[in-house]
């Protein structure tokens, strides 16, 4: 059984987490930290980290940037493997992250879907073959009207898929509208569309002389990332220092 720490228990990822390791045999929640101790969840919650004195095997972070700092320090001093899955890391906090990994195995990715971290496999080969053949790439991406950045770190993330299987001679567009020239060859088009309550929707498209190949990928629900945190906590238990990410988990 996987014990697991859940920092950011009260938030909204925090409680689909717990929902998804309560029907998962191999797993259990054995302790949250959340700034509000409003509910009961069935394990003990601590609004200091550094209260919580519990034993287990991994920790899941979903919360804020803000407290990336103390989250990294706290699993540094334990040598307790980190999932983290919080965004908006500031460049500082990017490069601690490095550095405490040389103490702890930490897993970040820019999304947990399983789903879209096959996709970025799947996109990479079949730049080796498209792109080689001329095709030009485009990534669309659409999210809910309340998400304030764009394009995605997702959309971001499969453009870098595509660079690097092309040894990074690629560049990215982002906006074509004061431009008046023909498509560069070398470039990766990303667009962004905001509306409604879209979840996440990332369509990659390879457009090539009489034919389009488009790879797609749709979340109905945040629960696929909850998913992917949980299948990154096992896998992380007991795995030594470094850097890891998705790609390892889907192995």
């Amino acid at each position: 059984m996987i014990k697991v720490i859940m920092h950011g228990c009260n938030g909204h990822m925090g409680q689909v987490i717990s929902g998804l390791i309560k029907e998962d045999a191999a797993v259990e929640i054995v302790a949250g930290i959340d700034m509000n101790d409003n509910r009961d969840n069935g394990y003990p919650v601590f609004t200091d980290i550094n209260a919580c004195d519990i034993e287990a095997d991994a920790m899941i972070d979903f919360s804020s940037y803000k407290a990336a700092d103390t989250v990294l320090d706290y699993c540094t001093a334990r040598k307790l493997p980190l999932v983290l899955c919080t965004t908006g890391l500031t460049e500082e906090q990017l490069l601690k992250v490095k550095e405490c990994s040389k103490e702890t195995a930490i897993l970040r990715s820019a999304n947990m879907s399983l789903g879209i971290n096959t996709l970025m496999k799947l996109v990479s080969d079949a730049a080796k073959v498209l792109a080689a053949a001329g095709f030009d790439m485009e990534i669309v991406e659409k999210h809910h009207k309340l998400k304030c950045d764009a394009p995605s770190g997702t959309a971001i993330a499969l453009a870098d898929s595509l660079n690097e299987a092309m040894d990074g001679a690629y560049h990215y567009t982002y906006d074509r509208s004061q431009r008046h020239e023909q498509r560069d060859p070398k470039e990766i088009g990303i667009s962004a569309v905001r509306g409604g309550t879209i979840v996440g929707d990332h369509d990659v498209i390879f457009a090539g002389p009489d034919e389009v190949i488009t790879f797609s990928h749709q979340a109905y629900s945040k629960g696929v990332f909850g998913k992917g945190a949980v299948e990154a906590a096992k896998f992380l238990a007991g795995k030594p220092a470094g850097m890891y990410d998705m790609q390892d988990v889907i192995g």
